[in-house]
């Protein structure tokens, strides 16, 4: 005798929208094909403005530089770079990279952080401006290691970046 009849059904609060990873070499070359992939996918989502799909694609190709300039995905010729989209409420899309980890041919690069320069300091900078770029156009955006495991660290760091619908931020 079932305990639970026949009718039930469980409800979920929100049925989460995922698109397929995409796997990329790591190699700087590829950011044309990963800026048009994105925009792809993007075509025809409900609620998403021109300008928010733009800045997505915009702070997509920095997450994907970065990944190649201070990873293994960048330094080793099998390296790769994964891309996700997803949409974690009904109001909001994340992309995120996630890289082969820490490189083994310097130790200059800890993580993903926003550099706190002077305003000097950033008139003389060559680099450093992707993840600022991030920050000022995602709703919300952040980092963390693949693995949580304290004896995991450097197997890889996700970068991610949210973005309202309807093109406001939060």
């Amino acid at each position: 005798m079932a305990i639970v009849p026949n009718t039930f059904t469980p409800t979920l609060p929100l049925a989460v929208r995922r698109w397929a990873s995409r796997i990329y070499p790591g190699d700087l070359a590829q950011t044309s094909g990963v800026r048009a992939e994105l925009a792809s996918d993007l075509v025809g989502l409900t609620g998403l403005s021109e300008e928010t799909g733009e800045n997505m694609v915009l702070c997509l190709s920095e997450m994907f530089a970065n990944a190649c300039a201070h990873s293994r995905s960048g330094q080793d010729v099998e390296g790769r770079v994964v891309r996700t989209l997803y949409m974690p409420t009904a109001s909001s899309i994340q992309v995120a990279v996630v890289d082969d980890g820490m490189r083994t041919d310097t130790v200059e690069f800890q993580g993903p952080e926003t550099p706190d320069w002077s305003v000097e300091e950033w008139g003389e900078a060559e680099r450093g401006r992707g993840l600022l770029l991030i920050q000022h156009l995602a709703t919300r955006w952040g980092t963390r290691s693949v693995v949580d495991f304290p004896f995991c660290a450097g197997l890889g760091t996700v970068i991610w970046a949210e973005f309202a619908l309807g093109g406001g931020q939060g």
